[in-house]
């Protein structure tokens, strides 16, 4: 599914060198306000980054619509009950089979996307990318979600967001020498 539109928001940062702990996250999303998609036939993705005192929209990627999963644009169903008439660009899953790399390109530097549902393929693509697949059971409000995260950077959190912190901080070249004074040897 080829990406049909991609609106980045270009901006400052005002807050200074002291605030660190930036994240990118995204959601799959028909009205930019609520997590209403499955990642895989998602329309859009509403982009953010945030960190502990501040939220920005980042960008909005939308995708051009085509038949995924057997179904058209609009829920219609293209094959009926159990027939596996062959339609174009649909593997013999009935899946299509190259709609995934155009979303997962669309997060790069994300660390999370959230989304009503995300098939076993799709979250071994994006775990080797670095980004956590977050399903929600209900449309919850992109903006609550957001308030969310924001509360775990400031109070430190475990999980997916303290591990995608940790490979964003870069390494202290220093972090043996304790070790060596005390006498360690590799």
């Amino acid at each position: 599914m080829p990406l049909e539109r991609r609106l980045k928001l270009v901006t400052t940062d005002e807050a200074g060198p002291e605030v660190v702990s930036v994240v990118k996250v995204a959601f799959a999303t028909s009205d930019m306000k609520r997590v209403d998609q499955h990642f895989g036939a998602a329309e859009s993705f509403a982009v953010y980054v945030l960190n502990s005192r501040r939220i920005s929209l980042a960008e909005a990627v939308q995708f051009s619509p085509s038949v995924t999963d057997g179904y058209e644009e609009g829920g219609r169903r293209q094959r009926s009950g159990g027939d596996r008439k062959a339609v174009p660009g649909l593997g013999a899953s009935g899946h299509d089979e190259n709609k995934l790399a155009a979303r997962i390109d669309a997060l790069d530097g994300c660390v999370a996307v959230y989304c009503r549902a995300v098939g076993a393929s799709a979250i071994d693509q994006l775990r080797g990318k670095g980004i956590q697949a977050v399903k929600i059971a209900s449309d919850a409000e992109i903006k609550d979600l957001l308030e969310a995260l924001q509360q775990d950077l400031r109070t430190g959190t475990g999980g997916y967001l303290a591990r995608a912190l940790a490979r964003s901080e870069p390494s202290d070249a220093r972090r043996f020498d304790a070790m060596e004074q005390e006498g360690w040897i590799e």
